[in-house]
C-alpha cells in the first residue's frame, strides 16, 4: 500500500553527488510526492529517480516557469543546496508569493558531524534572532544533546563526485543553452588553480611544518585568522567585504596598530582554497608593508583544532571556525554577518580594542545557543561518505517529515537584507 501525504516536494540544485536523489528515496517511501528541476547535465546525472524536469531557459525566465511548475505539481515544499545562488534566490521570491515553504541545506553552522537544514534561509537570511535571553529562555524546554559518533570524510569521494558534476554540465551543455553557473570562474579554470596548488604541495607541507615548529619554540601567544573562500557567499553577501583581500588588509592593519608587541597573528589558509589566489604572497606582502615582521605567520596547512584550542583569540569575517573556537571558550570577533554573533557569546566592541580587551564567550549562553542551533537548525552527517551520507539521510527525512507547512510559516519574518540584493519576482505574461 503506497501512503500519500498530500506534501509534494520539489528539489532544486544540491552539492554534486547522489544526496539528494538518496534523500527524494527516502521522503518517496514516506510516502511524499518527490519531484526535480535539472539546471544542467551535472544535475541530470546526479538524479536517477523519476518526476524530473529540466529547464533549458534562463534567469529572466525561470520565475514564471516555477510558478507554473508548483501549480501543476502541487508543489508544498521546495529543497535546495544554497540561498545565495540566483536561482534559488529567484526560488525563495516565487515560494514566498505562493506560500509554500523553502528547506536550506548548507555546510553545518558547527563543524564537523553536523549539516545546516533551516526553513526559508540560512546565516544571514536565518530567522535565528541575536538575543542572548531567546536562548537561554528556549534552551530550557530542549533536551541535552547526545553525544553522536563522528562522520568520516573523504576529500577524494568529494573531488570525484565535483568532476563528475561539472564535467556532465560541460558536456551536456547544449542541452542546457540558458543556465549560467553562480560561481565566479569557469570550472576548468578553477581545476587549473587546483592542479598548480596540488604540484605545489609538497612545498606548502614544509613551510608550515616549518613555521609551526618556529612558532612552538617562540612561545608567543598568538591570534588567530581563518582564510575564507573569496568566493563563498559567505564573504561576497553576508559581509561588507569585496573579497578576502580587503578582509586581509584591515585584519593585518589593526593587530600592527594596536594589538600588543608581543604577540603574533596567525594567517590560516582555507583548505578547499583552489589556488587561484596566492593568499601567502598577498598576507607576507600587506604584513611586509605594515612592518610585522615575524609577527606574521602564514600557515598553508595545519590542524584547525589544534590552533584553535592553543589561540588567545580568533579573529573572523564569518567562518565557521569561530563556533569551533567558540566551544573551547575561546574570545572570537566577527567582521560580517555571523549567525553566532551574539551578545555574551562573541565579542561585541571593535576590532581595534580586541587584541587587548577580548572576553570570552559566557559558558551559559554559548550552550544554550548550541542547544537551539542543533534543535532547530542541524542535522548529523555528512556528505562525504557512505556512513555520513546515510545518517544525512535519514536524519534530514525525518526532520521534514515532520515539518509541518502551517508550523513553517508562522516562523517566516521578513524579506532578506539589503546585502543579499532584492529577490526576483515572479514574470508575469
Amino acid at each position: 500500500m503506497t501512503l500519500d501525504t498530500g506534501r509534494n516536494f520539489l528539489f532544486l540544485q544540491g552539492l554534486a553527488g547522489p544526496f539528494f536523489n538518496q534523500l527524494g528515496d527516502a521522503l518517496a517511501l514516506q510516502g511524499h510526492g518527490v519531484h526535480r528541476v535539472n539546471f544542467h547535465g551535472g544535475d541530470r546525472l546526479c538524479w536517477r529517480r523519476p518526476g524530473a524536469v529540466d529547464f533549458r531557459g534562463d534567469l529572466l525566465g525561470w520565475p514564471a516557469f516555477l510558478e507554473r511548475l508548483i501549480e501543476d505539481r502541487g508543489v508544498t515544499d521546495i529543497i535546495l543546496f544554497g540561498d545565495c545562488r540566483p536561482l534559488h534566490r529567484a526560488a525563495i521570491g516565487v515560494a514566498r508569493q505562493v506560500q509554500i515553504q523553502v528547506h536550506v541545506f548548507e555546510e553545518g553552522y558547527i563543524r564537523p558531524d553536523w549539516v545546516t537544514l533551516e526553513i526559508g534561509g540560512v546565516n544571514g537570511h536565518s530567522t535565528l534572532p541575536r538575543d542572548p535571553s531567546y536562548y537561554l529562555e528556549a534552551a530550557k524546554s530542549l533536551p541535552d544533546v547526545p553525544d553522536m559518533p563522528p562522520v568520516a570524510s573523504s576529500f577524494g569521494r568529494r573531488a570525484r563526485e565535483d568532476l563528475i558534476y561539472n564535467f556532465g554540465a560541460m558536456l551536456m551543455f547544449p542541452l542546457y543553452p540558458g543556465y549560467r553557473t553562480h560561481r565566479p570562474y569557469h570550472q576548468l579554470v578553477e581545476y587549473a588553480g587546483w592542479a598548480r596548488r596540488l604540484l605545489g604541495k609538497k612545498r606548502a607541507h614544509a613551510r608550515s611544518k616549518a613555521a609551526l615548529d618556529a612558532m612552538k619554540a617562540d612561545g608567543r601567544p598568538y591570534f588567530l585568522f581563518p582564510l575564507q573562500l573569496d568566493c563563498d557567499y559567505q564573504i561576497r553577501t553576508h559581509s561588507s567585504f569585496s573579497g578576502m583581500h580587503a578582509a586581509i588588509e584591515q585584519i593585518l592593519a589593526s593587530f600592527a596598530e594596536h594589538a600588543p608587541a608581543d604577540t603574533l597573528l596567525v594567517v590560516k589558509a582555507h583548505p578547499l582554497e583552489n589556488g587561484l589566489h596566492d593568499w601567502r604572497r598577498v598576507t607576507l606582502d600587506a604584513g611586509a608593508r605594515l612592518g610585522l615582521g615575524n609577527r606574521l605567520v602564514f600557515l598553508e596547512e595545519g590542524n584547525i583544532g589544534a590552533l584553535v584550542g592553543d589561540a588567545c583569540g580568533v579573529v573572523t569575517v564569518n567562518s565557521t571556525t569561530g563556533t569551533l573556537a567558540l566551544a573551547n571558550g575561546i574570545p572570537v570577533i566577527t567582521l560580517g554577518n555571523a549567525i553566532y554573533n551574539i551578545p555574551r557569546v562573541t565579542y561585541q566592541d571593535s576590532l581595534d580594542t580586541f587584541w587587548t580587551t577580548r572576553t570570552p564567550p559566557e559558558a551559559e549562553v554559548w550552550e544554550a545557543f548550541r542547544r537551539v542551533l542543533i534543535h532547530r537548525c542541524l542535522v548529523h552527517g555528512g556528505f562525504f561518505s557512505e556512513q555520513g551520507r546515510a545518517a544525512l539521510v535519514a536524519a534530514s527525512a525525518d526532520r521534514l517529515n515532520r515539518a509541518s507547512p502551517v508550523a513553517a510559516h508562522a516562523h517566516a519574518r521578513a524579506p532578506a537584507p539589503a546585502t543579499s540584493g532584492p529577490l526576483l519576482a515572479p514574470a508575469r505574461g
